[in-house]
């Protein structure tokens, strides 16, 4: 692997991405290339979500990120056999020449988005480099180690944020530069995202595009989970190795800004009736019978003022806010800066999920943590449970949190748009 600027990055303790042999798709050996994506593993939908991918076409990326069997020792060697065939088949091909990839997404709606995706030297929290800003859950990093672990490889990369110094940037004016010629690859996704790829390669261009991130920090915006199977993985490995760097894409959101989302819950086993009779008396609970746009600008109102939650999965919403200020004090922890005691997913965690429904919160079976907003909804009307509806939070606030070396309740924000996965794997035995 190129580690052109290594001494530099690390003088500065920045950012030290490297290039490498880009693992993608041979267009003529699938259907079309959308078919062959998915969203982030941690975003499908399931069980319809991932039924609807692997239909989309054999070869689809979902076989190898969220590979099914009855067994996790199964689901691995599965996931790891479909990678050797395909790469055996020539479905996935090798990039000749190592290089760092530019990568756009863009939609009607006016949201365009570019960053540049490369292998990233693995760093621990203390070294202010990579800055996570929530929890994880050890049972998910488990899972994604193992599944890294029999493939040998980085199968979709995390999304990072960093502020860059404007469009004189050395990375921006490459990422511009390059974005203005024909692409490697282009397609559109049935979400509307048109998404297209370039490769740097040539060395000059390289160097100086490492060079201006290695004098910057950045943001986990999304991928936690997999950053701290990084981590774990790159202890297990003797450096040097391949396992010392993780395949990210890096977004200058001075340059691109991000869209921040809730990610909601669904909590099973708790039909809102008694959700709602646990917080009588604890919260103001209005009723909407309104559509889910107006009931979320009801909620965006709300959160204005304090903390906000739309409970639903009985065909109705039901506002909750002004929690008990009595119970706020009982229940969350005093030691915390005042911006994290008084975020939505705090009071969630600390006073609703711990004390009044005693839902423990890394327990896959009585909760999920769900992007999609309407899904979400349809799931809890379907299953039977309760719904919880976040209002996003603010990046400003993130990095500020992250930057004080404080860390949000697990799965607190949603960043997007997020990589598609399947566009460019990156294979640890190249």
């Amino acid at each position: 692997m190129n580690t052109a600027g290594h001494s530099e990055a690390t003088a500065r303790r920045g950012l030290e991405l490297t290039p490498f042999r880009g693992l993608r798709y041979d267009p003529d050996r699938v259907g079309s290339l959308a078919a062959v994506t998915s969203p982030p593993y941690d975003v499908v939908v399931r069980p319809d979500g991932l039924h609807h991918l692997q239909d989309s076409d054999p070869h689809n990326i979902v076989r190898l990120i969220l590979p099914q069997a009855p067994t996790v020792g199964a689901r691995n060697e599965q996931a790891s056999d479909t990678l050797r065939r395909w790469q055996a088949e020539g479905v996935l091909a090798t990039d000749t020449d190592p290089g760092l990839y530019v990568y756009e997404q863009r939609h009607a709606d006016g949201m365009l988005q570019r960053g540049i995706i490369g292998a990233l030297r693995v760093s621990d929290p203390s070294e202010g480099v990579v800055l996570p800003h929530e929890d994880v859950m050890p049972h998910v990093v488990a899972d994604r180690a193992a599944l890294m672990r029999a493939t040998s490889a980085n199968l979709e990369p995390l999304l990072l944020t960093y502020r860059g110094n404007g469009s004189t940037a050395a990375a921006t004016q490459a990422v511009e530069r390059v974005a203005a010629e024909p692409p490697i690859l282009s397609t559109t996704t049935e979400d509307g995202y048109s998404h297209r790829l370039w490769s740097i390669t040539d060395p000059s261009d390289l160097a100086r595009v490492q060079a201006d991130l290695a004098r910057h920090q950045a943001l986990i915006a999304d991928g936690h989970h997999r950053w701290a199977t990084y981590r774990r993985l790159r202890a297990e490995h003797p450096s040097p190795s391949p396992w010392d760097y993780g395949l990210v894409l890096l977004v200058d959101t001075a340059r691109y800004p991000l869209r921040v989302r809730a990610i909601h819950r669904l909590l099973h086993g708790l039909p809102v009736a008694d959700a709602l009779a646990a917080v009588e008396g604890l919260f103001r609970i209005r009723r909407l019978d309104v559509p889910l746009a107006e009931a979320l600008e009801a909620l965006a109102d709300a959160a204005c003022a304090g903390n906000a939650f739309l409970l639903t999965g009985d065909g109705t919403f039901h506002l909750i806010d002004r929690p008990d200020p009595g119970l706020l004090a009982r229940t969350i922890p005093a030691d915390r800066p005042t911006a994290w005691r008084t975020l939505d997913a705090t009071v969630l965690h600390a006073m609703l999920l711990d004390h009044v429904w005693h839902i423990p919160e890394d327990d896959p079976a009585r909760i999920a943590y769900i992007h999609d907003t309407a899904a979400t909804v349809a799931k809890a009307e379907r299953d039977g449970g309760t719904a919880v509806l976040m209002h996003p939070v603010r990046e400003e606030v993130v990095r500020d949190l992250a930057r004080q070396g404080v860390t949000m309740p697990r799965k607190s924000t949603s960043f997007g748009p997020k990589p598609a996965s399947g566009l460019v794997l990156r294979a640890l035995d190249v």
